[in-house]
């Protein structure tokens, strides 16, 4: 089987059989694109004649790239390779699978960086109730630090997702749905957006369900949601850096910080391992070690 031709069988099973999400296979696209050309590159087109050097070759040119890239993105691209491999073995297409003795690269272990709630109130307040957009703009930023969601979960929703009052369904990774409590505030700021900015900008669209809307009433892209959470922290003078991901940081940390159980904000966040939601443990750990040393009169 050609490697391109093997390639797009891969992205097919994980669209279809696994039911990724549209990111998650844009995302093993491109790094099979990638993979696809260093192979074609090296003058291997089929994907049978893929062996554990070539593999090996193909990571060590990554790791010495220039510029180099960082350690996540080396795990994400052989991660993308090794699931081509095995599900070509497993599907009978290669006899074997290269890339069992590949080792992932190791990263280096960074906690989450998130505001403090103080910072988030600021952030949250920065959008401008006097014009639609800062409403709009408002109501997700409330919502997403409400619900702890993925800027993707919070753009894929739809209107009726958001009608079920102090609750909303949440689509995640594999397309696992779970249900989030929301706080008063983020039900107020995204009824206010719902009955005054959301019927006039579906008006100057086709017609969609999905709840945020851009200014000319297309469904809202993550590259606009981004840039609406990068405007509001600079309108709320935040010097930290700030990302979608900063808000969903920041939801975990919190609630840990008051009292809430481990396992409890792993089904917020939609974690399928305790262990992905235990490093925000570390954070609220950090925090009562650095509250002990500066009040305790022999802590030093």
């Amino acid at each position: 089987m050609r490697i391109e031709r093997a390639v797009d069988a891969y992205l097919r099973h994980v669209t279809i059989e696994r039911g990724l999400s549209d990111h998650t296979v844009a995302a093993y696209q491109r790094d099979l694109a990638g993979y696809a050309a260093w192979l074609v590159g090296h003058g291997v087109t089929d994907a049978t004649a893929v062996t554990a050097e070539h593999v090996a070759e193909f990571a060590a040119d990554l790791a010495s790239a220039e510029p180099p890239a960082a350690p996540s993105s080396l795990a994400r691209m052989q991660s993308s390779v090794r699931g081509l491999h095995r599900f070509l073995a497993r599907e009978g297409h290669t006899p074997d699978d290269p890339t069992g003795r590949l080792k992932p690269p190791k990263q280096p272990t960074t906690l989450p960086k998130a505001l403090t709630i103080e910072q988030v109130e600021r952030l949250l307040r920065a959008p401008s109730e006097d014009e639609p957009v800062g409403i709009r703009d408002r109501a997700l930023l409330e919502l997403l630090y409400a619900t702890g969601a993925r800027v993707s979960e919070a753009i894929s929703l739809d209107v009726d997702d958001a009608a079920h009052d102090d609750i909303i369904r949440l689509r995640g990774k594999g397309d696992k749905e779970r249900i989030v409590p929301v706080g008063s505030f983020a039900r107020d700021a995204v009824a206010a957006y719902l009955t005054r900015v959301r019927p006039a900008l579906a008006a100057k669209g086709r017609g969609t369900s999905k709840l945020f809307l851009g200014a000319r009433g297309a469904p809202l892209s993550r590259q606009s949601a981004w840039l609406v959470i990068r405007a509001a922290a600079e309108k709320a003078q935040l010097t930290e850096h700030v990302s979608p991901h900063t808000l969903r940081h920041s939801f975990a940390t919190h609630l840990l910080q008051g009292g809430a159980d481990v396992r409890v904000v792993q089904e917020l966040l939609g974690h399928s391992s305790v262990a992905t939601t235990q490093i925000y443990t570390h954070v609220t750990a950090d925090t009562l070690r650095d509250m002990y040393t500066t009040a305790h009169p022999r802590a030093r």
